[in-house]
């Protein structure tokens, strides 16, 4: 399933492909996140023309609109949807667990309520095989338990305990899916924020011999100190041949630091979100296209940005844009941020091939901020 090419000696960080049923990846590399079997505010021809070939889609979201019955009918996700190339889709594990109010974790399963119409339903970890099946995923996630900061070391443990055996019963279900599905299927790692269950977790999961595993429970809410030490901590378990990917991540600091960790993949809705608010990626940090500031101001988003809105329009016109609430401007920024976050990673992929990776991720951080100006 992955091809490692080069590694960087200063570091875990490694380049490759990742061979999936509807086209080769190369890796590391970031997934824009399509939740409802499409990435917000750009059509599935300009995400592809960036180079992106693997997108996310959403399990819980799709489950519940628009149903399985719709789907099926199309004959799968990427049928249904019109998109040619590979797709992940998570398990909806962590879309329960934003919806704590409203569900109720048994050893058979989570019984929730939809967040659309209330009504309730049942996930088991056959049950989400059976939906990723159905939608054609090329990685789908097993059921997991995703805790938040802050809890006990008797709660995280049997959460974690819940998790991996939810992840073997999700493995016997994958393994009888009919002939012509090519999907693999990737346990989650957890264990909260205790080492001891991280690297319990881990082994656990690796015992269970998925063909890709992931990284759960982080970016939920710690300090990015915390992300950083448990991130590092839980890598050094993951082993050499299989893929690896860290859920939930999207600013380019933290896939810097998850790239240093050895991590092969991470997603997340922050470019897309944060472009519909008008707030776009450039060199020297997040750049608030709505201040006044920008007003009079005819340099592209990114003056060294070689994406189509930057080749065509300036800061004052997408900021006359968005205070006109025109929907063309969250279309031209998100196009930009995941241009850039494209280009970035094709820039990552560089320097660890040519082994100057902890140089590169210095340089731009030392340029790079989170701040918004």
């Amino acid at each position: 399933m992955i091809d490692i090419k080069y590694r960087d000696p200063s570091c875990r960080g490694r380049g490759g492909i990742l061979h999936l049923p509807h086209g080769d990846v190369e890796i590391p590399a970031f997934m824009p996140v399509g939740t409802n079997g499409t990435v917000k505010a750009v059509k599935h021809d300009s995400v592809a023309d960036m180079g992106y070939t693997l997108i996310l889609g959403n399990t819980y979201h799709l489950y519940l609109r628009p149903g399985m019955e719709v789907i099926k009918a199309a004959g799968g996700l990427h049928e249904f949807s019109g998109w040619k190339h590979n797709i992940l889709t998570d398990s909806g594990g962590f879309q329960v667990f934003s919806l704590a109010p409203f569900r109720k974790i048994r050893e058979e399963g989570v019984r929730f309520r939809s967040h659309i119409d209330g009504a309730y339903h049942e996930f088991t970890p056959e049950k989400v095989v059976e939906i990723q099946e159905t939608l054609g995923s090329d990685i789908q996630m097993a059921l997991d338990i995703c805790t938040e900061p802050g809890i006990s070391h008797k709660d995280a443990l049997k959460a974690l305990e819940i998790t991996t055996r939810w992840a073997s019963r999700a493995k016997k279900r994958w393994e009888n899916c009919r002939d012509d599905y090519e999907g693999k299927l990737f346990g989650i790692i957890q264990g909260n924020f205790y080492e001891d269950l991280r690297k319990r977790s881990a082994e656990e999961i690796l015992e269970l011999d998925t063909p890709g595993i992931a990284i759960g429970g982080l970016s939920v809410g710690e300090s990015p100190q915390m992300f950083r030490d448990y991130l590092h901590y839980t890598s050094q378990f993951l082993p050499e041949d299989k893929p690896r990917y860290v859920m939930g991540i999207g600013t380019p600091d933290y896939m810097l630091e998850a790239v240093e960790a050895g991590i092969d993949m991470f997603d997340c809705v922050y470019p897309t979100r944060i472009a519909r608010n008008g707030t776009c990626f450039t060199l020297d940090g997040n750049l608030a296209l709505k201040n006044e500031q920008f007003r009079l101001d005819q340099q592209p988003i990114e003056p060294s940005c070689t994406c189509p809105v930057c080749q065509q329009y300036s800061r004052s016109y997408l900021r006359h844009l968005f205070k006109a609430k025109e929907i063309l401007g969250p279309m031209l920024v998100t196009e930009h941020n995941l241009h850039f976050l494209y280009q970035f990673m094709a820039e990552v992929r560089l320097s660890l091939k040519e082994g100057r990776f902890l140089q590169y991720k210095k340089s731009f951080l030392d340029r790079f901020s989170k701040r918004t100006f």
